[in-house]
């Protein structure tokens, strides 16, 4: 039986970093001048954990922190606070639904890529009761039964059939990513492109429908996280962060 003291340290670690980070999401890496921290230079100076990532694109992640930072601040969030101003908290909640519904398709299928027979039948059941008896997907109705979202993607999938994780990278918009969960990013993303694709064939005007969901589904996925940038006052949030998706994806695909 393997020793559970490391997981359950890592997910210590994981706890404490959410709680001072308030949600996981891209970040920069250099404080602006208008903005000092609260924090010494030297408090995770001895916390070498930080600085055991493969970062070899540091140059370019940092500047891509820093575009990330003001797309946010100036195009998401504007747009996000004007959707929480417009829209009833119930139909945002019913959009989340909706969009999370979906996503079981993506659970579904690597669950069954890596042989988690129990996942499977999870993601299967919440998206069949979700879509019937709760409109759609626009009510959680398999979660009152007993059936909890369990995320899978195929970047995890990778990861359990041994591929490894690669550098760190930065990507525009997205944020924080490994060279293997960046490809399955991209595998995901395909197969969901062309699920939609196929259910809108034959739908008129299926190209504006098609860009409406996804802006749609950009803004939902921002309004969902909590996240703030500089909300930790300190001049190391580049390196949490990338300290902060490395373990969070560590503990996700040991699940």
């Amino acid at each position: 039986m393997k020793n559970p003291y490391p997981i359950l340290l890592r997910l210590a670690v994981f706890l404490c970093l959410v709680a001072l980070l308030s949600g996981c999401a891209t970040t920069r890496a250099n404080l602006l001048p208008e903005e000092p921290a609260m924090h010494s230079v030297t408090e995770f100076a001895e916390d070498e954990q930080m600085l055991f990532v493969d970062d070899p694109w540091i140059k370019f992640n940092k500047k891509m922190y820093n575009f990330n930072y003001y797309a946010d601040k100036y195009v998401l969030l504007p747009v996000v606070r004007g959707y929480e101003f417009i829209t009833p908290e119930f139909v945002q909640d019913g959009v989340s639904n909706f969009f999370n519904n979906i996503g079981e398709i993506k659970t579904l299928y690597n669950s069954l890529l890596q042989a988690k027979g129990t996942k499977s039948l999870n993601a299967l059941g919440r998206f069949l009761t979700n879509s019937t008896i709760g409109i759609g997907g626009l009510f959680d109705v398999a979660k009152s039964m007993g059936m909890e979202k369990q995320p899978e993607d195929f970047g995890q999938t990778l990861a359990v059939w041994g591929v490894g994780a690669g550098p760190y990278v930065v990507l525009p918009l997205i944020g924080p990513n490994t060279v293997r969960s960046t490809a399955g990013f991209a595998v995901d993303t395909t197969i969901r492109t062309a699920m939609v694709n196929a259910v809108l064939e034959d739908v008129d005007n299926d190209s504006s429908i098609k860009t409406g969901l996804t802006v749609l589904n950009v803004i939902d996925t921002r309004h969902g996280q909590k996240f703030r940038y500089y909300k930790s006052h300190s001049p190391f949030e580049y390196l949490m962060v990338r300290y902060l998706y490395k373990e969070e994806r560590a503990l996700l695909i040991m699940k």
